[in-house]
């Protein structure tokens, strides 16, 4: 299963959201440090769910990198990230 797949299927779950576009962004990166030629290094992710209404910046990130976990995390070298309630 891809990384995008994971990333999708993995949010999905967790927030149930109202916008979800998960963003691979690697060939953008060929060449770069951190391209690893998987072309599943760079992922831009655009969120919006009521679960982060009450939630600071910093609780967002916290939140949507846990519901990742770490070992997907890990295989990721950047990730963007808009999170909105």
């Amino acid at each position: 299963m891809s990384v995008e797949t994971q990333i999708n299927e993995k949010l999905q779950a967790a927030f149930s959201p109202s916008v979800l576009q998960v963003i691979n962004e690697s060939s953008q990166h060929a060449g770069h440090a951190g391209h690893d030629g998987s072309n599943e290094s760079h992922f831009r992710i655009i969120i919006q769910a009521d679960a982060f209404d009450d939630m600071s910046r910093l609780a967002r990130h916290r939140a949507l990198h846990a519901a990742l976990g770490e070992e997907l995390i890990g295989r990721i070298h950047a990730l963007a990230l808009e999170i909105n309630g």
